[in-house]
């Protein structure tokens, strides 16, 4: 499948303001399920885009901004294939088929230690959730990931958020409701107290299955290693297994480092108005 991705973010306020560097994680990630046919990034006012790669593999664009206005405009278009299976088949090693199983020596390695370390977030409440979750859920790995991936997303109801950042996912539980970002939050944290090595994922959602032709949103995800297989994305919010629908731009340790866009302006809070952010992803044979 073809498609075709227009994001566009808008920062408006109520002066002219000096704008920080941003740095911006907006381009694709080609892989086994998506290949890059082009990709653009603009912005307005003008910037020299510099182009690197970060730790994780993903291409960062840094955007210095020397002229102030009263709106910076960021526009991103790019055309992919998307060839990711609705209905996969994963198959895994011997050695990872039942949960617990051991990662070999050299994979631990190239994981990191970040990868493998729920860190902070949860309290007692959340370990008890997750212990009761545990104790009914099977030792079949992929079924283990299946049912944790459905047990964040029939536990927490998906609302959009306007405050930045991430909810810690002891509040996610506590409030039974959050962001993508949340969710995905939640499910990392608990599928790395469990052992598994899991990150973050960022990118672009697209519904397949919908009536309309132009369906398309920011989204949150996650992915999990497992050995023979490599890594499987996890959406919670979707309650989805696999990568059909989802567009990586980036991969990380936490949601906030992946973020699609991050900067910020020279000037007092007040002149902040309002951001504007849209997605449009259309599909064609």
């Amino acid at each position: 499948m073809r498609l075709r991705i227009r994001h566009v973010t808008i920062y408006r306020y109520a002066r002219s303001v000096h704008f920080l560097d941003h740095r911006l994680l907006i381009t694709p990630r080609s892989g086994r399920d998506v290949t890059t046919i082009s990709s653009t990034v603009t912005i307005d006012p003008g910037s020299e885009l510099v182009w690197s790669e970060d730790a994780a593999g993903n291409t960062v664009a840094l955007a210095p901004i020397a002229d102030a206005a009263p709106a910076l405009t960021i526009l991103a278009e790019h055309e992919v294939l998307h060839a990711a299976d609705p209905y996969p088949i994963f198959r895994l090693d011997p050695s990872a088929f039942r949960h617990p199983f051991a990662y070999a020596s050299g994979d631990l390695a190239l994981f990191g230690a970040g990868l493998l370390d729920p860190g902070a977030g949860g309290n007692p409440a959340a370990a008890a959730w997750l212990a009761g979750f545990r104790a009914t859920a099977p030792d079949d790995t992929l079924m283990l990931l299946n049912a944790l991936n459905e047990a964040v997303g029939i536990a927490i109801a998906y609302r959009t958020r306007d405050e930045e950042g991430t909810q810690p996912p002891s509040l996610t539980l506590a409030l039974r409701s959050g962001s993508c970002r949340d969710l995905a939050a939640l499910f990392l944290w608990a599928a790395r107290r469990l052992g598994f090595a899991a990150r973050a994922a960022s990118g672009y959602l697209f519904d397949p299955g919908s009536s309309a032709g132009d369906v398309g949103a920011t989204h949150a995800w996650c992915e999990v290693f497992l050995p023979g297989a490599g890594w499987i994305a996890f959406d919670p919010t979707q309650r989805r297994m696999g990568s059909a629908g989802l567009v990586a731009t980036a991969f990380g340790v936490t949601s906030e480092a992946v973020l699609p866009v991050v900067g910020g302006f020279l000037g007092d809070a007040d002149d902040f108005v309002s951001m504007e952010a849209s997605v449009s992803v259309k599909a064609s044979a």
